[in-house]
């Protein structure tokens, strides 16, 4: 079996094209500390992929929902935290259906 651990980069027009975002709105993200990408410069930058999923979120929750740049690092942390209490209540929930069953 051969294991690789190839991580996909992409550069800011990439993320920008696959996002379908505008230039300057992936820029305002990075520089609000929504993401971080490696590079000192926006045409150095080189973004993953969870990046590109927050910035597509990150996007939406703007758009859809008016929420302005500057909070964003915080919207999206609530909502990951949120999402992690669903899922431990959810576990907890089907231990306890086990236990109540025994």
């Amino acid at each position: 079996m051969i294991e690789t651990n190839m991580t996909v980069k992409f550069s800011l027009e990439e993320v920008c094209d696959i996002a379908q975002l505008p230039t300057e709105v992936l820029i305002t993200i990075v520089e609000e500390g929504v993401i971080e990408p490696k590079g000192s410069a926006p045409e150095e930058w080189c973004f993953d992929c969870y990046m590109l999923n927050v910035a597509k979120r990150a996007s939406r929750l703007h758009r859809d929902f008016g929420l302005d740049w500057t909070g964003m690092p915080l919207y999206l942390d609530m909502l990951e935290q949120l999402e992690k209490l669903r899922e431990e209540n959810k576990r907890l929930r089907q231990q306890l259906g086990r236990f109540l069953l025994d």
